[in-house]
């Protein structure tokens, strides 16, 4: 497994399994899974309502504990100095692990600054191995690193042929910040498993579209979340490090470009308010 080295050398695998929307009764076997796939990263977060299920899949699924990537991240609710420290301890106590891998702030809203300050502390007792951040504007992650001690080590945003934050990666690797992309398939949006032009790049190298997406990805070092429950997806996920796209592939799959998200803009007031209001019941 390729891995991408984050700005306080800790390496993290470049595909990662991801677990949003699974539900709880199925995680657990998933994550068995995908593990017996290949993947060694896996990607929860508090508001999934998984984490419990998650832990028990790394318990049972045969592989030791300092062989796996485990990611959480923290609930708009719990963005707090006191919030950090108080849930994420929760978080543990779910995942049934002494440290995590990798924490991020889920959502820009909230104390984020005194989530920070907690969450750079639980770094340092080392429960924590890498710090980072979720669906930040760029500038929003350059002051959170010039105000602070630590720079985040990953910014984990929506990046999908659709919506491709050229301009956002450039600026995130150039403060030594690793691109994470959740929803590299858009979730299925625009037919995007039927686009023509992916559909002929997949042709010439025998590959889905969805692993002409993962490449795409992968060549660009961007840290990469999938989610199926079906093995033989996960499988073919993972099966994306023996071909390499051409220039021409590439030019092609920038002219896909709609530049702006599939899902909802994180600056919409009534977004924010939304977002805000969903507590969790965990």
């Amino acid at each position: 497994m390729k891995t991408v080295q984050l700005n306080n050398g800790v390496e993290i695998p470049v595909l990662g399994f991801g677990v949003f929307q699974i539900p709880a009764e199925e995680t657990e076997q998933a994550v068995i899974d995908a593990i017996k796939a290949g993947y060694r990263h896996i990607d929860t977060a508090q508001a999934y309502m998984n984490e419990t299920e998650v832990g028990s899949g790394i318990k049972n699924s045969g592989v030791a504990r300092e062989e796996l990537f485990i990611t959480t991240k923290i609930w708009i609710e719990n963005v707090s100095y006191d919030g950090v420290m108080t849930s994420f301890q929760g978080s543990l106590d779910r995942l049934g692990l002494d440290y995590v891998d990798l924490l991020l702030i889920h959502q820009p809203y909230n104390d984020v600054y005194g989530a920070w300050r907690a969450m750079e502390e639980l770094q340092k007792e080392g429960k924590i191995r890498a710090i980072g951040v979720s669906n930040f504007a760029v500038d929003r992650v350059v002051d959170l690193s010039v105000f602070n001690e630590t720079t985040p080590a990953i910014n984990q945003i929506e990046i999908n042929p659709f919506n491709q934050q050229t301009e956002a990666i450039e600026a995130l690797k150039a403060e030594g910040i690793v691109p994470e992309a959740w929803a590299p398939f858009a979730e299925g949006k625009n037919n995007i498993f039927q686009n023509e032009i992916l559909s002929e790049i997949g042709k010439k190298y025998s590959k889905s579209v969805a692993q002409v997406i993962v490449r795409w990805l992968v060549e660009q070092d961007i840290v990469v979340l999938a989610k199926s429950t079906k093995p033989e997806r996960m499988a073919e996920n993972m099966d994306v490090f023996d071909f390499n796209l051409s220039d021409e592939d590439k030019t092609a799959i920038a002219t896909l470009n709609i530049g702006e998200s599939q899902f909802f803009s994180h600056s919409n007031p009534n977004m924010i308010k939304f977002l805000a209001s969903n507590k969790l019941a965990l």
